[in-house]
């Protein structure tokens, strides 16, 4: 008996038949140290032991593995970062050549002015391919029955298209002119002036989901200024 609780003496029996426990995986050592990020800062020690394979560089210590990782992740970052910084800076250098290009319109004394202002900025600045100024009525308007083609066909959801031509609308809309893929703007505020036409080396340039923005501003400033310029 027990003097102090009174209760009779036993010995514990342990099962001898109970599983033995296997041994650990490379997959549960790997989930317990990403549950317990800190393990290493608990014991320290470990780290000054611990050897990780490289197949490169022969055995590196993890501090060293997790220190290169980093350092990749940092390049990666600052190439992303150039990358966003150039497409800031050319967006900057678009937004300022159409502003230009707005207020060299507003000066233009003839159609034949504000053509030549049109391809030096679209063409010369910005790298495209060909600027036409296709207009709906004068001596060189396109033909009638084409101005009907291309209004039932590429401006029924609006005022641009973007994307290719036929091999035949290209012709008429830009002659022997490079236009891989174009931005066709119909001009006036009743779709009667006519359409700017500007075309792209690149077949994949102009893009049906394009932003609009800029080139609304252009087409509001053309639309000011053309019926003065035909008197119409």
């Amino acid at each position: 008996m027990n003097e102090l609780s009174g209760q009779a003496n036993t010995t514990l029996q342990f099962d001898t038949d109970f599983p033995e426990v296997g041994e650990l995986t490379a997959e549960q050592v790997s989930q317990y140290l990403v549950e317990n990020p800190d393990f290493f800062i608990q014991h320290p020690s470990i780290l000054e032991t611990l050897q990780i394979p490289h197949l490169q560089k022969g055995s590196v210590s993890l501090v060293e593995l997790q220190s290169e990782q980093l350092r990749k992740k940092v390049r990666l970052l600052n190439y992303k970062l150039s990358q966003l910084i150039g497409i800031a800076k050319q967006n900057e250098k678009i937004y300022r050549a159409y502003a230009d290009l707005n207020l060299r319109l507003l000066t233009c004394k003839d159609v034949a002015e504000m053509l030549l202002k049109l391809q030096e900025t679209l063409q010369e600045e910005l790298g495209l391919a060909s600027v036409e100024l296709k207009l709906f009525k004068g001596a060189n308007a396109l033909p009638e029955l084409q101005q009907r083609l291309f209004m039932e066909k590429r401006f029924k959801q609006g005022p641009y298209f973007f994307g290719r031509l036929s091999q035949h609308e290209k012709q008429l809309m830009f002659g022997h002119g490079v236009a891989e893929s174009v931005a066709l703007i119909l001009l006036g505020e009743n779709r009667n002036l006519g359409v700017l036409a500007v075309g792209s080396r690149n077949a994949d340039h102009f893009t049906p989901d394009m932003d609009t923005l800029l080139l609304n501003q252009l087409r509001e400033v053309l639309n000011v200024v053309l019926p003065e310029k035909l008197r119409y």
